[in-house]
């Protein structure tokens, strides 16, 4: 009869009452501890999630967002989830909402622009206080309609040439020269370059930083030596299978816009029977935890991602305290973190151009 009487309460609406008088405790104290309020004995919070579970009870979020003002939810738009980038940013998000007692719903794009787009409005009319985009492709109209709405956004890793979009970002730029000089220093001119897809401020930015390092150098920008990816292991693999074939380019080394590509990048190298570093150096971007991890261990461009979800998560939620506050751009400095897969250019047979000591490291003359 117990079992009878349980599920006929889970086939109707159960309410904060059911759960207070299954536990036996008041609306006041169930509503305390199922708002997270902090300040509540734990023998206290078991008994009331205990009878939620018991009861299968399901916070009415529609009632507790028009009775509070807040849902306390935030929407997460990322663009996938297969990759150390993607999770070790939403970890900070997820670190910065905990303490505000905010939780999050994700939304995965598979970098679709149109999903984006759909993703955004739904998210901007539901339930969600705030919106946080992790290097979306989503075009300007859908931003100003949030605008339009007075509705929270913060992008990540993603520009906004209005700028009326608070942004937390890295030193994309500054972070691609830092490295494509590294590999000049090394000895390396014929240096392959594998972008992320352009319509993404950060991969525009990798690309200037790596062309201007060569012309600080007096290297020629060869566009042959330039491939357009996608951010995709697939895509490093694909290209520097290409790469390899050819006859009528022959890069020493190979920087990937980020350490996904790398990957790729790698295999591919192995597969065409070559050694890292010792036939051909990779070098690629953002220091996710598989970078470390790798033969050869990556070097890499390291970002903070994690603390750019933090401050993206902080800025949305002052926002959301204060909708007045003007748009917040953060960018975070990147280090270029050496590890095993750079080495230096080896000399052609023939080759007698002299090696001179610069700051330890090895510049070619001309």
């Amino acid at each position: 009869m117990s079992n009878e009487n349980n599920s006929s309460k889970k086939r109707r609406n159960v309410t904060i009452m059911d759960v207070a008088q299954a536990s036996g405790l008041s609306c006041a104290t169930v509503s305390r501890v199922l708002s997270g309020y902090e300040f509540v004995k734990e023998t206290t919070r078991q008994r009331v999630m205990d009878a939620v579970e018991q009861l299968g009870y399901v916070v009415n979020l529609p009632a507790r967002s028009l009775a509070g003002g807040h849902s306390q939810i935030i929407g997460l738009l990322v663009p996938n989830l297969d990759n150390g980038y993607v999770g070790t940013i939403a970890q900070g998000i997820d670190q910065e909402l905990a303490r505000a007692n905010y939780d999050s719903v994700l939304y995965t794009s598979h970098r679709h622009p149109g999903k984006e787009s759909f993703y955004v409005i739904t998210i901007a009319n539901g339930l969600t206080e705030g919106l946080l985009l992790v290097a979306p492709q989503v075009v300007p109209t859908y931003l100003d309609a949030l605008r339009e709405q007075n509705f929270p956004y913060v992008l990540i890793d993603q520009a906004d040439a209005t700028e009326n979009s608070s942004i937390v970002d890295a030193s994309n730029w500054q972070g691609a020269y830092e490295a494509t000089r590294y590999l000049i220093q090394l000895g390396h001119t014929q240096i392959a370059f594998i972008t992320g897809e352009l319509i993404v401020r950060s991969a525009t930015d990798r690309l200037a930083g790596y062309k201007a390092a060569l012309k600080d150098h007096d290297i020629p920008i060869n566009d042959d030596l330039i491939f357009e990816g996608h951010f995709q292991q697939e895509d490093g693999y694909e290209i520097t299978k290409g790469i390899l074939e050819r006859t009528d380019i022959q890069p020493t080394a190979i920087f990937a816009s980020n350490d996904l590509s790398a990957f790729g990048a790698m295999d591919a190298i192995r597969e065409h029977g070559l050694k890292i570093p010792d036939d051909i150096s990779i070098l690629g971007f953002d220091d996710v935890p598989q970078a470390s991890i790798v033969y050869p261990k990556l070097t890499t461009v390291r970002q903070p991602l994690e603390q750019m979800g933090k401050i993206a998560a902080k800025i949305l939620l002052e926002q959301i305290e204060d909708p007045s506050r003007p748009p917040q751009r953060v960018t975070l400095a990147t280090q270029l973190v050496i590890r095993d897969s750079c080495g230096p250019y080896p000399p052609q047979e023939g080759d007698t151009k002299p090696l001179k000591q610069t700051g330890g490291s090895l510049l070619r003359t001309n």
